[in-house]
């Protein structure tokens, strides 16, 4: 929902003049969630819309889609050359002097940085400073609300119990010297999703051996494994619920085909574990004195765990993403490591935490998903953090 009095209180809040949205055939995508333009809803043309730190605000749109922002308040003024659009920028702007926009320096924050230079050359050649708008946006696309949060641990009731059906088929079809492959543990879970109306943007990750050592590994048929006994095996999926509006829940849980889990994988499992519950811990701790927490603390945390232990090489992602309405959403990364991540950990945000180590002849990630209400409080969600890999034979 569009709500103009919150977004002027936070302008006001940031000590800003305010904040200038613009798009140009979809390339700003924060911009249109934070307008709630639907999806489908295409334009051809370049569009600015400024929501002052008070007053009404003002649109500029092209002569032949003059109806581009009809769905938000405030006057619009047309333009039809380019000449027009540029002296329409600086009408939008005039008494401004520090405003918002979706740009980081040095585009160190690529998820942030989606307006382009020579947009923000124009903006800046009207005597406009401009700062990033990750905290604003986050507020306005990435919080959740009830109905968001509700949805959210319905979906974490059926990606928990993904694990019950896919541990079991592994053990089913295994037993006995059996086989059974990655792609089809893989299916087995769509079908589970299928089944309790989750959808998911990419079928789950099934990694056997090596191939849980490639974060990103996709079962395929060309590199499709069998999974025995006595192999190791990580799997990470996400779904959420076939509802408008509805937020993903994202898990990684690994396993053994097998009675006794071999030390050398309870030995990685038990820092990544450890390095997983720091970054919990950060969490809790910063909100219990109400204290401001940044994205890369939380990455620190988990991050100086696993280098202590000597595997500091072999943790080449970040700590965790932000979730939404995308498994990969548009509030705080969890990063140190890819991009110093200086946005908030805000209320009513929600968070992968995913540490992982991953060696050339196996990796493990343990992964939770983490959400801040609106009264502070912290909550992990789905099933309880896994504290020792599976054996699925007893």
């Amino acid at each position: 929902m569009f709500d103009l009095a919150a977004m002027q209180a936070a302008i006001r809040d940031e000590n800003l003049d305010g904040w200038l949205l613009y798009d140009f055939r979809g390339l700003n995508v924060l911009a249109r969630r934070v307008l709630n333009m639907p999806a489908d809803h295409f334009l051809s043309r370049r569009w600015f819309y400024f929501i002052p730190a008070q007053d009404e605000p003002r649109k500029l749109s092209h002569r032949i889609e003059p109806a581009s922002l009809q769905h938000v308040p405030g006057p619009v003024e047309l333009y039809l050359r380019w000449q027009e659009l540029e002296a329409g920028v600086g009408k939008l702007l005039q008494g401004s002097k520090k405003i918002a926009m979706e740009y980081v320096p040095r585009n160190a924050n690529p998820y942030i940085s989606r307006v382009d230079a020579g947009t923000i050359e124009l903006v800046r050649s009207f005597g406009v400073d401009i700062v990033s708008s990750g905290d604003l946006v986050q507020l306005f696309e990435a919080c959740w609300d009830d109905e968001q949060w509700a949805l959210h641990l319905e979906a974490a009731k059926y990606t928990a119990t993904a694990y019950d059906v896919a541990f079991d088929f592994i053990r089913q079809k295994t037993k006995g010297g059996g086989a059974v492959r990655e792609t089809e543990v893989q299916a087995v879970i769509m079908d589970h999703f299928k089944k309790n109306r989750l959808l998911t943007d990419h079928p789950p990750i099934v990694g056997v051996g090596p191939h849980s050592g490639d974060p990103h590994y996709a079962p395929g048929p060309q590199n499709d494994a069998p999974i025995r006994q006595g192999d190791f095996v990580l799997i990470d999926l996400w779904a959420k619920c076939d509802k408008p509006r509805a937020v993903y829940s994202d898990l990684t849980w690994t396993c053994f085909v097998g009675k006794e889990v071999p030390a050398k994988y309870r030995d990685i499992f038990d820092i990544v574990a450890r390095a997983r519950d720091a970054a919990i811990a950060k969490v809790k701790s910063a909100y219990a004195v109400r204290q401001p927490l940044r994205g890369w603390e939380v990455d620190l945390a988990a991050r100086d765990v696993i280098e202590r232990a000597g595997y500091g090489q072999y943790f080449v992602h970040r700590t965790g993403h932000s979730i939404g309405q995308e498994t990969h959403g548009n509030g705080a990364n969890m990063d140190g490591l890819e991009t110093r991540e200086e946005r908030r950990v805000l209320p009513r945000t929600c968070f992968s935490i995913e540490p992982g180590i991953y060696l050339p002849e196996f990796g493990v990630r343990s992964e939770v998903n983490v959400f801040v209400d609106k009264q502070g409080q912290v909550h992990v969600t789905g099933p309880t953090p896994q504290t020792e890999i599976v054996a699925l034979f007893k």
